[in-house]
């Protein structure tokens, strides 16, 4: 439809150019053209031998297809939209479960995997991820089973540590088109997990004097410090952990 308006306005335009050149009117336009008789025919002439030109320009551009306008999803979309966004969900869950596992070391170093703080550390209820939440309305509860107080979800802090840890790491990329598991992030984070594999099942047996297991600590807070690098938060032993965080989204991508 848009070639076939376009076409019709170019004849237009011919016809009357055309018109102007009706003997009916030749004493007329021969007056008219004593004061301009080239500019006239010239303009009439270049009219008409741009129709073709033209035309066969629109018909070419109807025949070939547009080419979308494609989004890039290289270092701008990751740089500046994914990691801003990825520090303030997961910055405070991951600055406190280091803060928590940090806490474990002196439990650590005695071998004895069957201390408090390391068992509450794994234990799948130690961790309240989602607060119970009320459905009632205006104070009055509509369910049928009375459950307006609502439900709160658990976990272990081992869990969400593991969790938050691994969104956070695959947020640091430079495009979109690179896969998590070649991130140096991800695999500093998947490093911290193998080694803290073995804390976990001394832990949930509950070992004592296991001198092996103490040395997997090790390696894995040394994958720790890797990980922490590469997110840009600060190491291990800066001090820094020694305060506690809020978990909850936070308002801003800077280190609280």
């Amino acid at each position: 439809m848009k070639l076939t308006a376009q076409l019709g306005f170019i004849a237009f335009l011919a016809g009357s150019a055309v018109e102007g050149f009706n003997p009916q009117h030749s004493s007329k336009i021969a007056t008219q053209q004593q004061s301009a008789p080239a500019s006239r025919r010239d303009l009439f002439e270049k009219a008409v031998a741009s129709i073709p030109v033209i035309a066969g320009g629109l018909a070419l551009s109807a025949l070939t297809p547009i080419e979308p306008a494609l989004a890039s999803g290289g270092a701008t979309a990751g740089k500046y939209t994914t990691i801003p966004i990825a520090k303030r969900r997961y910055y405070g869950r991951v600055q406190q479960s280091v803060h928590e596992f940090l806490l474990l070391g002196p439990e650590i170093v005695k071998a004895d995997f069957s201390q408090p703080k390391i068992q509450n550390f794994f234990d799948p209820k130690g961790l309240v991820v989602v607060k119970a939440k009320r459905k009632d309305i205006n104070g009055q509860c509509t369910k049928k089973d009375a459950s307006c107080k609502g439900q709160e979800i658990r976990d272990s802090i081992w869990n969400d540590m593991k969790t938050s840890m691994y969104l956070l790491a695959n947020a640091f990329r430079l495009n979109q088109t690179k896969a998590p598991d070649n991130l140096p992030s991800v695999r500093a984070a998947k490093k911290f997990f193998k080694e803290m594999a073995f804390v976990e099942k001394a832990a949930m047996k509950g070992r004592k004097n296991d001198k092996d297991t103490v040395v997997h600590f090790a390696a894995a807070l040394e994958a720790l410090d890797s990980f922490l690098d590469l997110v840009e938060l600060p190491p291990t032993d800066s001090g820094h952990y020694d305060q506690t965080f809020d978990r909850a989204v936070g308002s801003s991508a800077r280190i609280t």
